[in-house]
């Protein structure tokens, strides 16, 4: 399995990352994708950029040297009533919107209160990805929350990078990915990049899908027609016609 898109990944408009978006859309190109997609830390992130930062993307064109371009956000996760730091109106606006929890944001609590996060999160019509929630420190009720998340056709996020910069997440990524083959949950699996090298290198998930024997049907970027006519589906403002 290939993918033609990766849509998590981070520039040095976060100083935690170490790219530019010029640098990060040439090693997309490189990688052979066709899809990449600006995904920034919302603001309640430490480093975060500034919001304008995330309102002023449409500077970047949709279509550039070769790559399809989405603008999005990593938005922060900040309670458990699901409040997100990207205001709904600016939601709207983007291609891309990944909801994830990061400690300095959301401190970490308990199981019945994460799992009431993403059943909340599950509802925000404005949130197309979960991201990387196989994190350790944020154990939910996976059968519940992944049937919610089938509910609202919520795309569930198979992140390459978790098992290295979030530990114990490997065996929980695999029971998540275990449910989402069982109640036909689509997945995007991303590299999470924070280096323009590391964009497309999502070995590390492919395999582990692989290993289970996950449905290359539900990935939903292993295809160019299906990710196009998803990401279309969910905002109608791209202007690319292909």
């Amino acid at each position: 399995m290939k993918i033609i898109a990766d849509t998590h990944i981070h520039s040095i408009a976060c100083s935690h990352a170490y790219s530019t978006v010029m640098e990060n859309i040439q090693a997309a190109k490189q990688a052979g994708l066709k899809f990449m997609a600006i995904t920034e830390h919302g603001p309640n992130m430490l480093d975060a950029p500034y919001i304008w930062n995330i309102t002023n993307q449409h500077e970047i064109p949709s279509f550039y040297n070769g790559i399809y371009i989405l603008h999005g956000v990593e938005a922060n996760i900040l309670d458990s009533s699901g409040k997100l730091d990207i205001g709904e109106e600016l939601l709207e606006s983007l291609d891309w919107v990944i909801a994830s929890l990061h400690p300095p944001c959301y401190v970490p609590s308990t199981e019945k209160e994460h799992t009431k996060t993403w059943l909340n999160i599950a509802k925000n019509p404005n949130v197309d990805v979960i991201g990387h929630c196989g994190d350790e420190r944020y154990k939910f009720d996976y059968d519940r929350v992944i049937k919610a998340f089938k509910e609202y056709n919520k795309i569930v996020e198979i992140n390459s990078n978790s098992q290295y910069v979030r530990p114990g997440s490997k065996e929980n990524c695999i029971e998540i990915a275990k449910l989402c083959k069982k109640y036909r949950v689509q997945v995007v699996v991303n590299s999470d990049s924070h280096f323009a090298g590391k964009i497309g290198r999502v070995e590390t998930a492919l395999n582990m899908l692989e290993d289970i024997c996950f449905p290359e049907e539900l990935v939903i970027n292993a295809d160019f027609d299906t990710f196009n006519e998803i990401v279309k589906s969910k905002r109608g403002s791209i202007s690319w016609d292909l």
